[in-house]
């Protein structure tokens, strides 16, 4: 069986990602995860995230995925108790240094060893499963033809692998460039993503010190540390084959839209392997009308792909609207809205099995549910429609 394994940033991408078709996903505790500028998760949410596990019938991985200092330690034992609070089918673990807290505190959770890890072949897999691992999420260097000799070595232990989603330009996330340039350390969960800034280039002539001649590559600078997002939607039968059994997408920080058509995409992709007659190639591409930079395979079939670097900024040609929430009235909803919805415009709205439905016949409503021109992010305010829409539903527009 294989596993689609989502990211969920906060409470409602855990649901959308559990509408859009995930088997599971990995969520962060506050202060412990790679992840620490996502919204991540408090105590008093614990009882909500068994609520959607539970109608979802999902499964839920906490990360625990920072590199440990003294302190930190300390701050864990301070934490199991509320740890324990959350409904964790197991751990996302970096630092070994963890390990015994944990497996003596939560005996019955697995551990599922962090990408951050860098783990890249049979014999580390084999010692990991000797420390208490089930499962290991592998280095993103890791090629396929290596997947494929690890999981013959280590037929037992369950390998997971990241399909889409941003790359990090230095080993694994082992970086600095975040650190000495805005205070930020990467191995803390607080990346500023210095390598995907513009940078310029420039000449300094002996005898002039001081004076500067700069090289540029356009307007935006030059990106040269800036690596392409994988996209491994095309591939998913050489993975399967190669013994990874989660799909993994990378995205805790990105929108509910992202995690929505991502996630749906690799549903239906996913479904295709086992059942032909399902045709994934719509929903592929709609990955094209999220946030994303030039897509690769990574270093899955080697070095190739990623090593050119992106080109600068990123690409999109939908803008996320909103999502619907209830119906209210006959044809009425309340809606979720993030960006200005405009009478005379045509919207989209998709949903887990629905690729795109237009509208040019809506009428935006305030919240004494009046007729105005437009409506706005921290209003009130509902969407007439005669689309047969259902909750949850993402609201976008493809119009510039």
């Amino acid at each position: 069986m294989i596993e689609l394994l989502a990211p969920a940033g906060n409470i409602e991408k855990m649901e959308t990602a559990f509408t859009y078709g995930a088997d599971a996903v990995y969520m962060g505790m506050k202060d412990f995860s790679l992840r620490c500028r996502a919204d991540n998760f408090d105590d008093d949410e614990a009882a909500k995230i068994s609520e959607i596990k539970d109608r979802f019938h999902g499964k839920v991985y906490g990360a625990l995925n920072i590199y440990f200092h003294e302190d930190d330690i300390d701050y864990l034992r301070s934490r199991l108790d509320d740890i324990a609070r959350y409904p964790f089918d197991a751990f996302l673990v970096s630092d070994l240094g963890i390990v015994d807290i944990l497996r003596n505190r939560f005996p019955d959770r697995e551990l599922h060893l962090s990408t951050q890890a860098n783990c890249l072949n049979a014999e580390s897999v084999k010692l990991y499963r000797s420390l208490g691992f089930s499962r290991i999420v592998l280095g993103r260097e890791t090629p396929l033809s290596d997947i494929k000799r690890i999981k013959d070595a280590a037929p037992e232990v369950e390998l997971e692998a990241f399909v889409h989603g941003a790359m990090c330009m230095a080993y694994s996330g082992r970086c600095f460039l975040s650190a000495h340039l805005a205070g930020r350390s990467a191995n803390q969960g607080d990346c500023a993503h210095a390598c995907r800034w513009d940078y310029s280039l420039a000449l300094e002539q002996k005898e002039r010190p001081g004076m500067y001649f700069p090289i540029a590559e356009d307007e935006n600078g030059m990106s040269i540390l800036s690596s392409k997002d994988l996209c491994m939607i095309d591939h998913l039968k050489d993975l399967q084959d190669a013994g990874v059994t989660s799909f993994k997408i990378e995205g805790r920080m990105k929108s509910i839209y992202y995690v929505a058509t991502v996630t749906r995409a690799y549903r239906k992709a996913i479904d295709a392997l086992s059942d032909p007659a399902v045709d994934f190639k719509p929903f592929r591409d709609e990955l094209y009308n999220v946030s994303h930079r030039d897509y690769s395979t990574g270093f899955f079939y080697g070095h190739g792909p990623i090593d050119v670097p992106s080109h600068p900024g990123y690409e999109r040609s939908c803008l996320y609207l909103g999502k619907f929430l209830r119906e209210v009235r006959p044809s009425v909803w309340e809606i979720d809205i993030r960006n200005q919805i405009a009478m005379g415009k045509t919207l989209e709205y998709i949903g887990p099995d629905v690729l795109c439905i237009p509208d040019s016949g809506f009428t935006t409503l305030n919240g004494d549910f009046e007729p105005v021109e437009h409506i706005d992010h921290c209003q009130a305010c509902y969407l007439r429609t005669d689309a047969l829409v259902k909750p949850g539903y993402i609201i976008r527009s493809s119009e510039n």
